[in-house]
């Protein structure tokens, strides 16, 4: 996983624009993520990675978009703002998120208070299209 870290590190997180993030492969398995990150229940993992259809974004905008273990208080739920087959939207409080898939992978980016969505939105479509011109 060292080598996708640095893309977290780096393009997401070190941009400032993005508290925390993730890759995950379509199919569903783990490249790398941020520490805030780890506890994403494979559901919900499965659930990001098959949004970007008009029944899978119809399924998280139901059941929400889960960061982390599901909770009673819905601790890590956030709500789908808008998506389509390449970019998907989340917010919670005055944080948020963005999920943009690539050929091989979904980067999720996250934001909390005091960030901009929008430079968080921009770091991670920008990461996305540097994996699609790499072939990813």
């Amino acid at each position: 996983m060292s080598g996708w870290q640095a893309y977290i590190d780096t393009s997401l997180v070190g941009t400032g624009n993005v508290a925390y993030g993730a890759i995950y492969g379509v199919d569903g398995s783990l490249w790398t993520c941020s520490p805030e990150l780890a506890n994403v229940p494979a559901d919900s993992i499965l659930q990001m990675v098959n949004s970007f259809t008009d029944s899978g974004l119809a399924a998280m905008r139901a059941t929400g978009c889960h960061l982390g273990p599901k909770t009673e208080d819905n601790a890590n739920k956030y709500m789908v703002l808008r998506g389509d087959e390449r970019s998907v939207y989340i917010k919670k409080g005055q944080g948020g998120g963005a999920l943009v898939k690539t050929t091989q992978c979904v980067i999720l980016g996250v934001y909390k208070e005091g960030q901009i969505a929008g430079q968080c939105n921009s770091a991670v479509e920008k990461l996305a299209d540097y994996l699609i011109e790499s072939g990813y």
